[in-house]
């Protein structure tokens, strides 16, 4: 059994994502600093916090409903990350890892959100 929600790996890899949007969108151009920069670190604080908050929360559902928000939020990371490359504001060895960190918290969540609805 887990101590709490930082021993969750989804979490931990959430988490990391969310510093590595902070330190990839300090370059962004100044005029994006209340547009996309603000959106994109938004969602990817949400991710790792929906996580947390549903752990701490009383019941099963509870904890099902925060986990499809950071899902959501999730899938808001993966388009904001897009349209930052096709705009060119991110290298593509750095989009390719960002997608690839994005796709493995997507597949995290999905399989935690399974593993809670089968619980009786």
């Amino acid at each position: 059994m887990l101590k709490n929600y930082k021993e969750l790996k989804v979490w931990q890899k959430a988490y990391q994502l969310c510093l590595k949007i902070y330190k990839t969108t300090k370059s962004f151009p100044k005029e994006e600093r209340y547009g996309l920069t603000s959106q994109i670190r938004r969602a990817s604080v949400s991710v790792p916090s929906n996580i947390a908050e549903g752990y701490g929360r009383k019941t099963t559902r509870e904890y099902i409903q925060a986990l499809y928000i950071a899902y959501g939020s999730n899938c808001e990371i993966e388009t904001q990350i897009l349209l930052s490359g096709d705009l060119g504001f991110f290298k593509a060895e750095i989009l390719e890892e960002l997608l690839r960190d994005i796709g493995d918290i997507e597949r995290m969540l999905k399989g935690l959100i399974n593993s809670l609805e089968k619980k009786p």
